[in-house]
């Protein structure tokens, strides 16, 4: 299924936003915004939605905590389809992945979702029966003729349960600088980098006098944002998340969605997740997918407040799921 990606006219920053775009590896075609925030009227209406039950992300309060960015893409799918066996998981699904937004993948479980997400970076290729057949570009170039692990450095994963390594919070992030770097580095040179990953994750001014305790004393927020940190010290151009809340409680998941809407202005983010109350507060495009097809793609207002589908509608109610 395609997607229509008709450019929008941009929409300027809000007085002192700021947009952190690297330089894309390749040609890169840049997308102009197309995720227009409603007017106040329609936020006030859309808040109580009486046909999705959903608070809406689009209230006053979040309109304020989303600043409208420019978009760039960074990773294109394109007609994929990924089968395990003779079982089909993903079937022609077309998506852009672009930086400056949050893009939320939702469905019930077993619709593909998963699948979706880690084929960005090769990892369903691990699993011996897989079989994939279209495209996936990263700064238009196809992820099949790159390296896995050098590809897995631009295109990084956080996965649903927190996974320190048994070492400090020190050595967690350095690890992968030093997996990196041609010859040892020493820790002293290495800490300006980890402070960073770690500032980068908000995890930092917890931290910071406690560099060389044990990763695993940490909370589970804590770890789950470390491990965000330790995925961030590769300088990636994609985030993947997979449903990196499912397991923390409420205050902590709060302080991640706050993370994840920051960090779009650095990277590009692709989340996969259950909770539709959390694809509403943080995203800026949803795909919802249902038995390994891509049923409708649209910016967040739109696909909440006026779905297209029939099957859509019926999943954001409620009706099954």
């Amino acid at each position: 299924m395609g997607v229509d990606t008709e450019p929008l006219p941009v929409r300027r920053l809000e007085p002192g936003a700021t947009l952190t775009v690297r330089p894309p590896r390749g040609d890169v075609h840049v997308h102009p915004l197309d995720r227009v925030p409603l007017d106040p009227v329609e936020a006030d209406s859309a808040a109580h939605d009486d046909r999705t039950g959903l608070d809406t992300a689009f209230s006053r309060d979040a309109m304020q905590r989303h600043a409208v960015l420019p978009t760039l893409e960074r990773m294109r799918v394109e007609e994929l389809s990924i089968s395990y066996g003779p079982k089909l998981a993903v079937r022609s699904v077309s998506l852009p992945v672009r930086q400056g937004e949050v893009l939320a993948l939702i469905g019930p479980s077993g619709c593909g979702k998963t699948t979706l997400l880690r084929s960005l970076n090769r990892l369903t290729e691990l699993t011996k029966t897989a079989a994939l057949s279209g495209q996936i570009k990263l700064d238009g170039v196809d992820i099949s003729e790159l390296e896995p692990t050098a590809l897995r450095r631009r295109v990084t994963m956080v996965f649903q349960q927190p996974n320190p390594f048994p070492m400090s919070i020190f050595d967690n992030v350095a690890y992968v600088l030093r997996e990196q770097a041609k010859r040892k580095p020493r820790k002293a040179s290495l800490r300006p980098q980890v402070e960073e990953a770690l500032a980068r994750a908000g995890l930092l001014d917890e931290v910071r006098d406690n560099l060389d305790h044990p990763a695993l004393r940490l909370s589970g927020g804590q770890q789950q944002r470390l491990c965000i940190a330790r995925a961030l010290a590769a300088n990636p151009e994609v985030l993947l998340l997979d449903e990196p809340c499912s397991a923390l409680d409420p205050q902590s998941t709060k302080v991640i969605e706050d993370l994840i809407v920051k960090l779009r202005e650095e990277v590009a983010v692709v989340i996969v997740t259950h909770n539709l109350q959390q694809a509403h507060r943080i995203a800026d495009h949803v795909a919802f997918m249902y038995l390994g097809e891509l049923v409708e793609y649209a910016p967040t207002h739109a696909l909440f407040g006026a779905p297209k589908e029939q099957r859509t509608r019926e999943y954001i109610s409620g009706a099954f799921g």
